[in-house]
């Protein structure tokens, strides 16, 4: 998984990754950052090249200090505790199939928080939930993942 976070709209992006080399996780930044733009990372190998050209790039080295001055990845690590707590204590046995809807209601969950400015009330997140799946339909098949010619696309009655 790789995650941005946007420090002025307090708003977190993120996705399931196919793997984490250099060139996926600098592309899905250059896919999400507009040129010019400050970027925090950590010192993972996969952000100590390349970037320099495009954004300007500040990197704080977790195994000497967390934080130099506005240097940090806090408010991204805060965002992986609350999916991991979410993941381990809520739903426990979570399928890596749909670990990408897990990280979408977690992305939801963080970007309508109630401690952010112009806080939503529970029932103005309920209702901004709604219209985002309205006249969405999700099938039993892609459900469960089974797609397969023969396969019954339909749930057997109780």
């Amino acid at each position: 998984m790789q995650g941005l976070l946007d420090r002025d709209a307090r708003e977190v992006r993120a996705k399931v990754v196919p793997d984490v080399k250099r060139e996926t996780l600098q592309n899905e930044i250059l896919k999400n950052v507009k040129y010019g733009t400050t970027v925090y990372t950590d010192e993972a190998v996969a952000y100590d090249q390349g970037m320099q050209w495009r954004f300007v790039q500040e990197m704080v080295n977790k195994s000497e200090t967390y934080v130099r001055g506005q240097v940090h990845v806090n408010g991204m690590e805060n965002f992986w505790s609350l999916l991991k707590r979410t993941l381990k204590g809520t739903y426990v046995a979570v399928e890596p199939y749909h670990l990408d809807r897990y990280l979408d209601e977690q992305i939801f969950r963080y970007n309508n928080r109630a401690t952010k400015e112009n806080a939503l009330t529970d029932a103005d997140r309920f209702s901004l939930a709604l219209t985002r799946i309205a006249n969405k339909r999700l099938t039993y098949a892609e459900l469960t993942g089974k797609t397969a010619e023969g396969a019954s696309t339909t749930p057997e009655p109780f």
